[in-house]
Formats: structure tokens, C-alpha cells, sequence
């Protein structure tokens, strides 16, 4: 595996999908203050670009599914996206989360200041979206920001705390020649994709499939490994499934549940804990 992304153990490290999303509304700093206090080895995130040019983490391109208004992220200000109610949606976490103020929008930047104080290491993997209106200054917006924080050139490839993904082998692309030690992820849906020639045209250190598409394709670990990448995986709830992923060698899992996958690993994986 490559060591840009290779965790160190025996086991798949575990990254915070949204944060722990299925017990706070994701992308909310609720989400990730979570998946911190349940010992995430790493947060993901997706960034899209406001109309006034700052990176939120928002999945969808309208905010109509995890907020309380409705449009395009990209018609929007950072202002106007404040604005709204970003948790109310969330059932399991009305209660919780009314009047603490943690359920608000994240910027990027939010994210990164709170990873980086956090009492211990933690690495950030930034999806970027496309195809989007702004195209590849999402790019060059996280690589700015990342450069601001010390991030985007680490001394040390293996120990970098910043992770960038997307979809777009274009996007993989711009990152790794703009930024060539910082670790990036191709995902993507098929295996002729991820296997062999997109990879390493783009000079990805990771490759990111499904945990469908792995299991359909289990040997992609294997040629992974075989071609220097390291294997991220999405997204792995289910305790078959976490036990899969750890007994074909991925380095790397996403799950809405971090503290329960955490806790599954860490007890050797011999009972379902709940």
C-alpha cells in the first residue's frame, strides 16, 4: 500500500462519514465533535463553492434535503446559508441539539480549525463535487486554504492530516500536480476504473470504492496494493460488512456510525456490540 494514506495497525482505521451522521445532522460541527469524542481516526467532508467564493461542507447541490430552505449551494452566499436551519430535519437529533448552536453550517475552514485543536491527530479527507458550476476552482480554493494551514506541502507524506477525494479523475488530477504530497483519493463505482488506468493516470494514492463495488470486486485490494495505493472504502455500517473490509486488508472505511465501527474493531469483531 502506499504510505500517503496507509494507516499503522491491524485494522481499518475508521473515518467519520459527514461526521457521525446517523446520530447528528451531518456536516454540523454536532456531527464531528461526536466522531471526535468516539475516537475517529479520520472526518470526511464535502465541499462545495458559495456564490461569494467560500467552501462549505454540503453533499447535495441544492440545500433542500438537510436544511430548512431551498436552492442551489452555488446561488447562495455564505451569509444566506447561515441563515438556515441546518439540524431541524435530523429527528434523532431535534432534541439534543436545540439551542446549543452546533447544528449550524460548516465552512472548510471550521472544519480544519476544529480537527487541528482536537487532542490528538485526526486527518480531514476533502471530497470535492463535480461536475459543479465553478469547476476547478474548488480545487484551487482547497489547496489555498489548505496552504494556509500548513497542510497542502506536509514534510512527511505518511503523517500528512489532510486527505483530498473526488469522483472527477480530472480533479484527483489538478490536486496531485498542484500539491504532489498530498495524498489523494480516486473513488469511483467500477472496478475497470478504479483497478488500473484512471489511477494511474492521475497519480492517485488511494483508490475509493463502494463497499458494493468491493464486494463484487474483492480483489481490487489485492492490485491496489500491487500498484502502491491504499484502499478507502464507503460506505461500511454494517457489522458483516466492517468485518469484510478488515479481513481483506482495506485501510481505510467510512461509516455514519464511527463509535460503534470503532468499538466493533477494537474488540476483535467477536460479538455485535450495539
Amino acid at each position: 500500500m502506499s504510505p500517503d494514506v496507509e494507516p499503522h495497525g491491524e485494522h481499518p482505521f475508521v473515518v467519520a462519514h459527514r461526521g457521525a451522521s446517523a446520530a447528528r445532522p451531518e456536516h454540523t460541527r454536532a456531527a464531528y465533535e461526536l466522531a471526535l469524542q468516539e475516537g475517529a481516526d479520520g472526518v470526511e467532508c464535502d465541499v462545495r463553492l458559495t456564490r461569494d467564493g467560500h467552501l462549505v461542507c454540503v453533499h447535495d447541490r441544492r440545500v433542500d434535503r438537510t436544511s430548512s430552505g431551498t436552492g442551489l449551494v452555488s446561488d447562495m452566499t455564505l451569509a444566506q446559508l447561515r441563515e438556515l436551519d441546518w439540524g431541524a430535519w435530523h429527528s434523532t437529533a431535534r432534541a439534543e441539539s436545540r439551542g446549543r448552536g452546533d447544528s449550524g453550517l460548516l465552512t472548510l475552514e471550521d472544519l480544519l480549525e476544529l480537527v487541528l485543536d482536537w487532542n490528538r491527530p485526526v486527518k480531514v479527507f476533502i471530497e470535492t463535487k463535480h461536475p459543479v458550476r465553478y469547476g476547478a476552482l474548488v480545487e484551487s480554493k482547497v489547496l489555498a486554504l489548505l496552504n494556509r494551514y500548513g497542510l497542502a506541502s506536509p514534510a512527511s507524506a505518511d503523517l500528512s492530516r489532510a486527505v483530498v477525494m473526488s469522483f472527477s479523475a480530472a480533479a484527483v488530477w489538478r490536486i496531485r500536480r498542484a500539491a504532489p504530497l498530498l495524498p489523494t483519493v480516486l473513488l469511483g463505482e467500477t472496478s475497470r476504473y478504479l483497478g488500473g488506468g484512471a489511477a494511474t493516470t492521475v497519480g492517485a494514492t488511494a483508490v475509493g470504492p463502494s463497499i458494493a463495488t468491493l464486494r463484487e470486486h474483492p480483489e481490487l485490494v489485492d492490485r491496489a496494493a500491487a500498484q502502491g495505493r491504499a484502499m478507502y472504502c464507503w460506505t461500511v455500517d454494517h457489522y458483516e460488512d466492517v468485518e469484510f473490509c478488515r479481513d481483506i486488508g482495506v485501510g481505510w472505511i467510512a461509516t455514519n456510525h464511527p463509535g460503534r465501527t470503532k468499538a466493533w474493531l477494537q474488540n476483535g469483531l467477536t460479538g455485535q456490540l450495539t
